[in-house]
């Protein structure tokens, strides 16, 4: 197994992700693959399936960027920039979530850990109304 095409294949199929393709995770992610987030820890294809059909559910235009790929033995570490509008806020602000992926791959080059990183009170608990402002002053407060 080529574990940089692995994942270089994994950057290119996240960052021409659509709600047809997910349907094509299983070329990329072993059965029982494990996915975990900030919001969701779950076990096997279909469950990982469903958080990004979510994903297309609660999120007008999302889109990953990846900008980083770091590649050791049979895991992969990517940092990414996670674009989307709110369908239920201000649909015509842009917002970006900044944050990074650990994978491991098994012998065939399939994913079999996905763990994401990234900071859900900064990247997205701030920029909600009335949350956002209830956030930024904890954080202000934590700070002095």
């Amino acid at each position: 197994m080529d574990t940089r095409q692995a994942t270089q294949n994994l950057a290119t199929f996240f960052e021409t992700l659509t709600p047809q393709s997910i349907s094509r995770l299983g070329e990329i992610y072993a059965a029982e693959a494990s996915f975990k987030d900030p919001f969701n820890e779950v076990q096997g294809l279909s469950a990982i399936e469903d958080i990004f059909r979510h994903m297309y559910v609660a999120l007008e235009k999302p889109h990953f960027v990846v900008t980083q790929q770091v590649v050791d033995g049979q895991q992969a570490f990517l940092t990414w920039e996670f674009r989307f509008h709110f369908k239920r806020f201000d649909t015509h602000t842009l917002q970006a979530v900044r944050g990074a992926s650990h994978v491991v791959f098994n012998a065939q080059g399939w994913v079999t850990l996905h763990r994401d990183y990234w900071d859900a009170a900064e990247e997205l608990y701030e920029k909600l109304p009335v949350v956002g402002g209830l956030m930024r002053w904890l954080k202000k407060r934590a700070n002095t």
